[in-house]
């Protein structure tokens, strides 16, 4: 009887387009026949047992599989036991209803993409938008329909390790990133395509002194002209799930918070797909002080709190809590519905069993055309911080001394959160360079150093990447024979793929100790020497911007790493990735970063020296060391002739250099009057502009009322007759060089 039943359903799914009236036909059909626990079971998402681990876990969900009272797995990983779990829930429950399959596929799958705040640093929405198509590809042909991306929490504090996840500082930029991941990986939900998950609404990112998990308090004014706009543009690119933070919002956990959810999110901005908790934090709820779980599951599913991640409180609570009148059947239907409309949007109902194929496997998976974007993407958001004297890129002649933790390593390259890599298949620095340059130039090897000194400091970030310890005196000892030896040094330094990321908050952001030990020492030799900066965040070096010859940010380059790395490194493609987190001088600093309110008694970023009474450091200018928007390019680029005529912003971009490059064109805004304060520039547009060696361009930017707009407390759009301030430069910093007047009528 169960298999006419869902044959009956099925016979209702036109095709994978149909209509919103079809769907509505589809579930209200289906959800006619369900009965409370079913429902209640579409709501409960479990861990599979792979990423979170358990045999006992993988009994429990087959069991509740069979009994219609799950709606969800995350983090299983194997195509057979995805194939297994799916058909005990389609042919052994009573509606045959098919599950969803989640996993954290951040920046890539066995093709593995920079980790999402180095795509950032490429400003090539192109780019970002292929990589998650391509990720989304990957991750359906091992049985993923579902995955836990875009992060689009604006971060202003490195020392947040989700920072990684994210698109840096800025709204604006973050926004474009998050539309262009969602476009990559839901496309037109075809068997290759994925359903995005937009996290974590909301303000995440503001979580006091960097510690994550922490608490978040700010006024609504700042929540919609500062963090909230990504989440916001992300809407408009319908993503088909949304995650709740951890944090509190106006005192109350966000997965609880009405006004967040249905007030903001859904009505306010229309979303109308289905919103899921962080891992257990219904649970978590009783911690900041809201009552039992009984208590959480019932304000978290009155706010509009769809789908339960692993804390299995609506399946256990919400019957008693129906019965007792302190939920509505009406708000469980509401839940289970968007729940199931999901499903159909991934065409599950139609053919659970669409991205169950095993030959994608053989044929989807780290093919030449990935790796070859994977490269390309890499080399574009790798950022030249300093190239004195132009020693990059490097010749292939000499000798090449090859030191550092991360030089000849497969797993640390990759960053955190690459769920389904597979280092084995991966180059290391070492094994690309002498590729690279093959009988043409000689290169020489040491590790050089532990990761740092604190041998339970490196166990603990390991994970499952584990890195073996060294003797530190003698692995110098090495590193300076061979730097003895060479003509240049190429220091591969930094941190750990899990130094950053989830629950990977830093109080130094420095280079680890025994490696800045290590860096001194071969700059001591007065031998050239590169640093290539491996970090999942903007770090500290103000020593090495004043001692090291060149620095090149390579964030995690992903599976292409090594590569991607001598592309630049030798001159085959010349740097252009620009920052999109200011780098500050000091820790004493954090906050930093450019769009910030003017004060009453102001000092300029670049003025030195104390100033009493007003807000500057003692010891420090007020500046970044490198600031937003910032990077070098192989060549010389001059910006001249700005104008503002009309409605429309101009410039003149000429590469008066002897290579090819790529300039990334900045336009911000200042509001010089207005109801309330506004900060002293805002990233408004950007253009990325390649130009041959003399080549002269020029460039034009629309300027839009929206372009001038600002949010008020409740968050509506103001736009305000007045005087603007237009700029267009390289970076925040030097953008007020060029500048000129708009008047809006």
């Amino acid at each position: 009887m169960k298999k006419i039943l869902f044959l009956a359903l099925l016979a209702l799914v036109s095709c994978k387009q149909s209509s919103q009236s079809e769907m509505d036909r589809f579930v209200d059909d289906l959800m006619g026949r369900m009965t409370l626990q079913e429902k209640l079971g579409q709501l409960n998402l479990l861990p599979g047992g792979d990423i979170n681990t358990g045999a006992a876990i993988e009994s429990q969900v087959g069991e509740l599989a069979a009994n219609g009272q799950l709606g969800g797995v995350l983090n299983i990983k194997g195509l057979d036991k995805i194939k297994a779990l799916q058909e005990v829930a389609v042919e052994k429950s009573r509606l045959g209803i098919p599950l969803i399959f989640g996993q954290d596929i951040i920046h890539g799958g066995v093709t593995v993409f920079p980790i999402p705040l180095a795509q950032a640093c490429s400003w090539n929405m192109e780019a970002i938008e292929e990589a998650a198509r391509i990720a989304a590809k990957e991750a359906s042909a091992f049985g993923i329909n579902w995955t836990y991306s875009p992060m689009v929490d604006v971060a202003l504090d490195p020392r947040w390790g989700r920072i990684a996840e994210g698109g840096g500082e800025d709204p604006y930029l973050t926004g474009l990133v998050g539309q262009a991941m969602i476009r990559g990986y839901q496309g037109d939900y075809g068997k290759e395509n994925v359903m995005a998950c937009v996290k974590h609404f909301a303000l995440y990112g503001a979580a006091e002194a960097g510690r994550d998990y922490n608490t978040v308090d700010m006024s609504r004014w700042r929540m919609f002209n500062q963090y909230l706009p990504p989440y916001k543009a992300a809407m408009e690119a319908h993503p088909g799930s949304v995650m709740s933070s951890f944090n509190v919002v106006d005192g109350i956990p966000a997965t609880a918070n009405h006004w967040l959810i249905t007030e903001l999110l859904r009505e306010k901005w229309g979303f109308d797909g289905f919103l899921v908790t962080d891992y257990a934090s219904i649970n978590e709820m009783s911690t900041h002080g809201l009552g039992g779980q009984k208590e959480c599951s019932v304000r978290a599913l009155k706010a509009g709190t769809d789908m339960d991640m692993c804390s299995e409180a609506f399946i256990k609570q919400l019957e008693p809590c129906l019965a007792e009148g302190l939920v509505t059947e009406k708000e469980i239907d509401e839940a289970c519905r968007r729940v199931l409309e999901a499903k159909y949007k991934l065409g599950l109902f139609e053919d659970p069993y669409r991205q169950i194929d095993p030959k994608r496997l053989e044929t989807d998976l780290y093919t030449d055309a990935h790796r070859k974007a994977a490269r390309n993407m890499a080399a574009e958001t790798f950022v030249l911080l300093k190239n004195e004297g132009q020693l990059l890129p490097l010749q292939r002649k000499g000798t090449i001394a090859l030191v550092g933790p991360l030089a000849h390593d497969r797993s640390n390259i990759l960053g955190c959160w690459s769920t389904a890599d597979e280092p084995a298949r991966y180059s290391t620095l070492k094994e690309a360079m002498e590729r690279c340059v093959g009988d043409s130039a000689r290169v020489l090897y040491a590790q050089g150093s532990n990761f740092c000194a604190d041998a339970r400091l490196q166990a603990a970030c390991a994970f499952n990447r584990p890195v073996e310890r060294v003797d530190d005196k003698q692995a110098r000892a090495e590193a300076l024979r061979i730097a003895a030896q060479a003509d240049v040094i190429v220091c591969a330094m930094g941190e750990m793929a899990e130094q950053s990321g989830e629950s990977s908050s830093r109080a130094d952001l420095n280079l680890p100790d025994v490696q800045m030990a290590l860096l001194q020492d071969l700059v001591a030799t007065g031998k050239p020497v590169v640093l290539l900066n491996f970090a999942g965040r903007p770090t500290l070096m103000g020593w090495e911007k004043e001692h090291v010859t060149a620095i090149l940010n390579v964030w995690f380059g992903g599976s292409e790493t090594g590569d991607a790395i001598c592309d630049v490194l030798f001159g085959t493609k010349s740097p252009c990735g620009r920052l999109t987190a200011s780098i500050p001088q000091s820790m004493g600093q954090i906050p930093l970063y450019y769009n910030r309110l003017n004060t009453g008694r102001p000092v300029p970023d670049d003025a030195d020296g104390y100033r009493q009474y007003a807000s500057n450091y003692l010891e420090v200018r007020n500046g970044p060391l490198y600031p937003f928007g910032y990077g070098l390019t192989y060549s010389t680029i001059s910006y001249s002739d700005m104008k503002v005529e009309g409605n429309q912003a101009s410039v003149t971009v000429a590469n008066t250099g002897s290579r090819d490059a790529v300039e990334v064109v900045q336009l911000y805004i200042h509001d010089l009057a207005a109801q309330t304060a506004r900060p002293v520039k805002e990233l408004k547009g950007f253009q990325r502009v390649a130009l041959k060696a003399g080549e002269k361009r020029t460039v034009a930017f629309d300027i839009t009322p929206q372009m001038l707009s600002y949010y008020d407390a409740e968050g509506n759009e103001v736009i305000e007759p007045g005087e603007f301030d237009i700029m267009i430069g390289k970076s925040s910093a030097d953008c007020d060089l060029l500048h000129a007047p708009y008047v809006l009528q």
